[in-house]
């Protein structure tokens, strides 16, 4: 069975992406940034992760460093499975138009997704 993070697990992650090793205390002082959390409410939530096998723990120094063993690709991926057959019913298409006519595209993003999906209509 597929091992899917929390809402809480992929904040912890996102941070981890994005720095991509921390300690505990990097974690929790980014989170804090946006959101009321306590620090051990923050290292209870990683030792979690690390025995989901969602981050990967460096015991070697007296301070852990974690990083993400989840990967963010992994994350869109079986997010967007979700929502897709739970919100659009399986519909890729409703799906595209929601997400293009709701919320605003760069000029290259837009160049992005025609690029993409050229690349479908030029299938045999």
């Amino acid at each position: 069975m597929e091992i899917r993070p929390t809402e809480s697990e992929l904040e912890i992650l996102q941070v981890l992406w994005k720095m991509g090793q921390a300690t505990v205390r990097d974690v929790h002082e980014e989170l804090a940034k946006t959101k009321a959390s306590g620090y051990t409410t923050t290292l209870k939530l990683m030792q979690i992760m690390d025995e989901k096998g969602l981050v990967a723990r460096d015991t070697s120094s007296k301070t852990h460093v974690y990083r993400a063993a989840y990967s963010q690709e992994k994350a869109q991926s079986s997010a967007l499975d979700k929502i897709l057959s739970t919100v659009f019913e399986g519909s890729t298409s409703d799906l595209v138009i929601q997400a293009l006519g709701h919320h605003k595209a760069s000029k290259d993003e837009i160049d992005a997704i025609k690029k993409y999906l050229d690349q479908f209509g030029n299938r045999d």
